[in-house]
């Protein structure tokens, strides 16, 4: 051959030799099918459920660091007023709605595909393992990481059938085949595995539950008053795409009193103690039928399928105005809002009945604070302030404005602040007309306007109507997946295989083998004991013993045997060495789940 044809020879066995792709003048690839099953193979691993579950709680920071539309619609406009520069950027990203945006809900509609696609192949691949025996005994049992054997002159079915008694009586599936039986314990380990996914699937359904199909309101009441669940009685109220006003649920109750206890003494003084809203209730269309109840904080009480829950209360002081003539114009309990943790309080008065002054039509309006506990004096730049949370000492601090309060306009306003851009400010003796009264006390108005009274006051509370359906689909899903964690982490797979054959001298050589799924020395232990209450049926031979001695060979030597058993079991224990291929295995065999 000369030397070209053995040059040509040489290239074209590098070219077959060579891991290079082959050149090709069509396109190559996995064609449309390929790329669509490559993809829900890579959304389905446990890899990228990770990812998307990681994504998901990243995507949740923002709710609850931005104000939320959903939850407070007022918080979320004074935002964006403070905030004019970002405030679009915002509302373009939907950060204001963050759990009904495009991007939270693509996160959550794929790991929800990502669970399902994990679980149901996972449940029948599990299934149709329980149904199938365990693994054979390999064919060299010695390799084994833990192994123990011995000779006995009992016939090798009654060992093995001996083995495979006391291996079900330890709860492990066994199999008997010919001379050898195959056992298997630890299958909790994958149930707390599924148990795990098929409860975060359950928390994640709940959360969809709960935000598709719920609804909230609040509302302030003060005692005496009471509260029809209804679209008109609420103060503001948050439904969803399957909660409107027409769901709302048909009940109601009365606020007979609210008790509220304060630390009076120690370091801790002005502390809470105890907030409780004592309130009479009916479920369905009839007023009548009243039920007595409890409101505390975090013990709501449960209406049908809404729950009332108290977040907040305050005082109401019981404001009474008369004009020149001595006319009641005004008289009601109105509710001032807490200002800091001692309850001092703001509002306002609005009279606008007051009637007519000098030919003209005239409004009052009054602002000022409610001191639950009035200093003597107050300071120069602290103003009035509070000393304590309790009602020892109650005063309240009113300022007069007369004019328009700009509620004959139409447009909605605070009512609990005065729109003061009509409004004059009464003067008396050259001065700002303000004044400090105690329960009982009145105020001659400057001007001839009239009076004011402070008759009293009374407490007020709000509360806040929820209805989430899906609340306890998720929490029981949360509870359960702890459970199949716990399982999954602690629960041992291990596989013991007994085989019992003649030897060519007349004896039966038993042999034990062990496997631990997991790094765990429970199997040696489980593979001495066995060894030790296998001695019973099939006790071991002296190695100078002849075959067919007497198989009573005497306490002493049965404890013999079993101190021979114990230390062949750790004597035989190695590195766990890679098992053979099981076509049986079952989805916790596979290392990529």
């Amino acid at each position: 051959m000369s030397d070209t044809d053995l040059r040509a020879q040489g290239s074209e066995d590098a070219e077959r030799l060579s891991s290079a792709p082959v050149d090709s003048d069509g396109p190559t690839g996995i064609g449309v099918a390929g790329w669509l099953r490559w993809t829900w193979r890579q959304l389905t691993s446990m890899r990228v459920a990770l990812i998307l579950l990681f994504m998901l709680s990243l995507a949740a920071i923002p709710g609850s660091l931005i104000p939320q539309t959903s939850q407070n619609a007022f918080k979320v406009q004074t935002w964006k007023a403070a905030h004019q520069g970002i405030t679009p950027l915002y509302e373009k990203l939907q950060l204001f709605d963050v759990y009904s945006s495009v991007w939270f809900s693509a996160i959550y509609i794929l790991l929800f595909i990502s669970l399902a696609g994990c679980i149901v192949p996972r449940t029948w691949q599990f299934v149709g393992v329980l149904r199938a025996a365990p693994p054979a005994a390999p064919a060299n049992l010695t390799r084994m990481p833990v192994y123990a054997a011995w000779r006995t002159s009992a016939d090798p079915q009654a060992a093995v059938a001996a083995a495979e008694r006391l291996l079900k009586a330890r709860r492990f599936r066994a199999h008997r085949g010919g001379t050898a039986v195959a056992a298997e314990k630890g299958y909790l380990r994958e149930v707390g595995n599924l148990l795990f996914h098929l409860s975060l699937f359950a928390l994640l359904a709940g959360f969809a539950w709960a935000s598709l199909a719920s609804g909230q309101g609040g509302k302030l009441v003060v005692e005496g008053g009471g509260y029809t669940n209804t679209m008109t009685q609420l103060d503001d109220f948050s439904g969803s795409a399957f909660y409107q006003a027409s769901d709302l649920d048909p009940f109601g109750f009365k606020l007979d009193g609210f008790t509220d206890k304060y630390q009076t003494t120690g370091d801790q003084i002005g502390s809470a103690r105890e907030f409780t809203a004592h309130i009479r209730y009916w479920n369905g269309a009839d007023p009548s039928k009243l039920t007595a109840g409890e409101i505390q904080v975090n013990h709501p009480l449960e209406i049908g399928g809404s729950k009332v829950f108290l977040i907040g209360h305050g005082y109401a002081p019981v404001i009474t105005v008369k004009d020149a003539s001595g006319k009641v114009v005004y008289h009601d309990a109105v509710p001032f809002l807490p200002q800091d943790s001692n309850l001092t309080s703001t509002g306002v008065v609005k009279v606008g009945d007051y009637g007519q002054k000098d030919g003209q039509k005239v409004q009052l309006g009054f602002q000022g604070f409610f001191l639950p506990t009035a200093p003597a004096n107050f300071g120069v730049n602290t103003g009035p302030r509070s000393l304590f949370p309790g009602d020892a000492d109650p005063a309240l601090v009113l300022t007069a404005y007369a004019g328009d309060l700009g509620t004959d306009a139409g447009s909605p306003q605070n009512v609990y602040q005065l729109n003061l851009s009509h409004l004059t400010q009464l003067q008396q003796d050259g001065q700002i007309a303000k004044v400090k009264l105690k329960p009982g006390e009145g105020w001659t108005l400057p001007d001839n306007y009239g009076s004011i009274s402070f008759d009293g006051y009374k407490k007020w509370a709000t509360f806040s109507v929820s209805h989430r359906p899906g609340n306890s689909v998720a929490l029981a899903g949360a509870v359960l997946a702890i459970l199949g964690l716990v399982g999954s982490l602690f629960v041992q797979r291990r596989r013991i295989w007994v085989r019992a054959v003649t030897t060519p001298d007349g004896r039966t050589l038993v042999e034990l083998a062990g496997l631990a799924r997991s790094e765990s020395a429970k199997i040696a232990e489980e593979l001495a004991e066995l060894a030790v209450d296998l001695q019973d049926d099939a006790p071991a031979l002296d190695e100078d013993e002849p075959a067919g001695a007497d198989e009573a060979a005497g306490d002493e030597d049965d404890e013999a045997a079993d101190e021979a058993v114990g230390e062949a079991v750790h004597e035989t224990a190695g590195p766990a060495v890679p098992e053979p291929a099981d076509p049986g295995s079952d989805p916790a065999d596979n290392p990529k789940e």
